[in-house]
């Protein structure tokens, strides 16, 4: 598929709380939604922060991946996060591993 056609595909994940019939959310505003985007990505990017990778939204439609190097990659779900820093880490994240608990609490 090329990049324009992956841009205006949907993400309908979970993570995105949109108004639709039948289905509770506080989030019926723009603006509501854009605030809850903004919290997703402080958040992600508080965990990922030890491994020195960051994410950010692109164009309220996708994700860019970065590092430190300028490496970055780019996806079109938070559901594909985890599997797209691993790669760019060069090995898996183990969210209960001592160490990394430590850093995290460090930066809290």
């Amino acid at each position: 598929m090329c990049s324009l056609c992956g841009i205006l595909g949907c993400d309908d994940h979970w993570t995105s709380a949109v108004a639709r019939p039948g289905v509770y959310t506080r989030n019926t505003d723009r603006l509501s939604r854009r605030r809850e985007a903004a919290d997703r990505m402080k958040f992600a990017n508080a965990v990922l922060s030890p491994r020195r990778i960051s994410v950010s939204e692109w164009q309220g439609t996708s994700y860019v991946l970065s590092n430190p190097t300028g490496r970055t990659q780019i996806f079109d779900s938070l559901a594909h996060l985890w599997p797209e820093a691993e790669a760019m880490a060069g090995r898996e994240f183990d969210p209960l591993d001592p160490v990394y608990l430590e850093q995290l609490k460090a930066l809290s």
